[in-house]
């Protein structure tokens, strides 16, 4: 304890009197100046007699005075101590260490222990960690629960300093600093946080994918009782979970709720999904449901548009599908079914005319695909290309990142003198020719990442899409055409229906035929998954404008690295879970080992009992995935978690600064965790 010392006012007070002394020797001087001997001698007695009595009463004064202020500030410091032991606030005394050096009443009765107890506070809270007590003089806080209630933790770190001059009741011990320790019951402010935000409108707009499809196979005095079977399910549905909802329009429905029912409907998956194709009177096709939710914004007409958004998102990834839309965060339900193909080509036709129209209206066309181009991609491109050509406008594919296998294609294209010499150009110099009068037109991906040169997307404003992908968050925004139909096998059968469309004066050529007609064999595996009429079809113009099978078989065949490299990765495959065959691919003596690894993927599903294939290889220091199914286990769902995409039965991913190990072990967690979530 420090030596106690009168200092302040109270030190003024005190010393006064003796002051005075100097004032009476002054008058006692000018007494003997002035006046008489006598009156000097009177005055120097009066002096004398208050010098006396002045030091008696500072000496006594001073010492009864302490002792009253150090019996002051013992009591205090009781009142102090018993205060905060009675404090209605839980509070305790932390060492630097974070062990309880004190703790009052309060406190006491909400952790269970006694005053004795000095052990860690992480072990009387777990959910507390050391690393959260502050180290710097500001304070820190954390959320704490403790049964059905909600406490707001703050830390304080006092010097020991400051302690010592305080007279603080409390053992400070050889401590550097303490930590006190403060919770506030905020149980009841969280309950009114957690109920405004509950209460939080949510929008949505709905709609059945395939509403004229399934009418069409119903006999006309069942249409009604459809119509009213499938209203009664939806209108139950939103009944059960305090929603409303209104019918805008034979397949379409606008529908309001709260926040609370919208996680109710997120813990059911949306079991409206399933439980709309149950309805059967007739028809054949089950019915689907589409929908767009927006949440996120205290304004029902951001949350409206938000929806808007959403339900687009959700029929351009094939429909049967909710999406929802938080503020930045896009959650995907459903989507589990292959979407439906439509045989009407009203939309095809649409979409090549608004193509001339646009191609007509630009001096120059950028054709581009994505990151490391493919057969289906090129051919894509050389079909657009064509349709330029046709209106007598210079066109350019950017093509200098492509796959070793869509080479010989390339090479036969520059041979033929009939083509610019700029037909193919790099990166840089697609920069350098788009401008405000160029038309970029984006084929076999809508995601602005995957495309073959990001850049070129600012570069102008009039930016087409055509792909069979589904679409992303992060698809490309700026189109002012965007035609997307997730049910077509492969962006050259998309192009190759609206070339037919697009002019009459439309020619292709043999080469070009030969390009698109690979495009579509390979991205439907030889004609063996996601055909429909419209694949054939299409590829039935493509024969009729010359394109060979015999050709496109040439092109494709296999080197003898790349066989025995197939043949190693299904040879080594792991069968996961008795039905996931996942294997990797060595990219040794490889110029494409993504292409390989697709491939060996395909012919992983002709093994008995296998549900879904994945193959990895490890390729530009990125890891590939080829995800491949049959119809049982929706890949794309699995890809999309990892960053990819694709369709239900054929999909892949890239994985940057992933190892195969590392990429190994995320996609069986994925798996197992999506299986856990019931995601298929």
């Amino acid at each position: 304890m420090k030596k106690f010392r009168i200092t302040g006012k109270l030190k003024t007070y005190l010393e006064w009197p003796l002051a005075m002394i100097i004032l009476w020797a002054a008058l006692v001087a000018v007494l003997f100046w002035k006046a008489d001997v006598v009156a000097g001698v009177i005055g120097l007695a009066f002096f004398a007699v208050y010098t006396v009595i002045a030091l008696i009463l500072y000496l006594h004064s001073g010492s009864k005075l302490k002792n009253e202020m150090i019996s002051f500030a013992t009591q205090y410091g009781q009142v102090q101590k018993r205060m905060l032991q009675e404090f209605a606030l839980p509070y305790a005394l932390l060492d630097e260490n974070g062990c309880f050096l004190w703790m009052n009443d309060e406190f006491i009765s909400l952790s269970g222990k006694d005053k004795h107890y000095h052990k860690s506070i992480s072990l009387l809270f777990p959910e507390i960690k050391k690393d959260m007590l502050p180290t710097a003089e500001v304070s820190s806080e954390c959320t704490l629960k403790i049964d059905d209630s909600v406490y707001r933790v703050e830390f304080v770190k006092i010097d020991i300093d400051e302690l010592l001059d305080s007279e603080s009741p409390f053992e400070v011990g050889e401590n550097e600093y303490l930590i006190t320790v403060s919770l506030f019951d905020e149980t009841e402010y969280t309950k009114v946080i957690a109920e405004r935000e509950n209460n939080k409108p949510v929008v949505g707009i709905m709609c059945i994918d395939n509403f004229e499809e399934v009418m069409e196979g119903v006999e006309e005095v069942r249409r009604s009782l459809l119509v009213a079977l499938t209203e009664r399910k939806i209108s139950r549905f939103f009944s059960d979970v305090d929603g409303i909802v209104k019918r805008q329009g034979n397949d379409r429905y606008f529908f309001m709720m709260t926040k609370k029912a919208l996680n109710e409907c997120i813990e059911s998956r949306f079991q409206i999904l399933d439980d709309v194709k149950t309805i059967k009177i007739g028809n054949e096709l089950s019915m689907t449901l589409s929908a767009g939710v927006g949440v996120g914004s205290n304004s029902y007409l951001t949350d409206a548009d938000a929806a808007a958004e959403a339900l687009e998102l959700a029929l351009g990834r094939g429909g049967d599908q909710i999406v929802v839309k938080d503020g930045f965060q896009t959650r995907f339900f459903g989507g589990k079914s292959e979407s439906t193909e439509r045989i009407t080509r009203v939309k095809a036709r649409v979409k090549a005319h608004a193509l001339k129209e646009i191609i007509d209206s630009r001096n120059r066309i950028i054709v581009m695909g994505h990151k490391l181009t493919d057969i289906d991609s090129l051919g894509a491109a050389i079909g657009i290309c064509r349709a330029a050509a046709t209106e007598g406008k210079p066109a350019h594919i950017v093509a200098d990142d492509v796959s070793e296998s869509v080479m010989p294609t390339m090479e036969l294209f520059i041979a033929d003198h009939e083509y610019d010499d700029e037909l193919f150009i790099t990166r840089e110099r697609a920069k350098e020719l788009t401008g405000a009068d160029t038309a970029l037109i984006v084929v076999d991906t809508n995601r602005t990442k995957y495309t073959a040169c990001e850049e070129l997307l600012e570069l102008t404003n009039t930016v087409v899409v055509l792909d069979h992908h589904r679409q992303g968050p992060d698809r490309i925004q700026n189109a002012v055409l965007s035609y997307i139909e997730p049910y077509a096998s492969s962006a050259c059968e998309m192009v190759a229906e609206v070339l037919q469309y697009f002019s009459d004066e439309l020619k292709l050529k043999a080469l070009e035929a030969d390009a698109m007609y690979a495009g579509i064999m390979v991205d439907t595996n030889n004609f063996t998954t996601r055909t429909g009429v419209r694949t054939f079809e299409a590829a039935a113009y493509l024969r009729k404008n010359g394109a060979d099978i015999s050709r496109v078989r040439k092109l494709f065949r296999d080197k003898m690295e790349e066989l025995r490299a197939k043949a190693k990765t299904i040879a080594d495959a792991e069968i996961y879970e008795g039905i996931y065959a996942i294997s990797v691919c060595p990219n040794e003596g490889l110029t494409a080992p993504t292409v390989v690894s697709a491939q060996a993927a395909n012919e992983l599903l002709d093994v008995v009992g296998i549900k879904a294939s994945f193959v990895l290889t490890d390729y530009n220091d990125q890891i590939y995935i080829s995800a491949r199914a049959i119809d049982e286990v929706n890949v794309q769902l699995i890809m999309e978690q990892m960053g990819g995409g694709g369709h239900l039965n054929v999909a892949g991913a890239q994985l940057p600064d992933y190892t195969i190990e590392e990429a190994m072990k995320l996609l069986k967690d994925t798996i197992a965790q999506m299986k856990e979530e019931e995601e298929f």
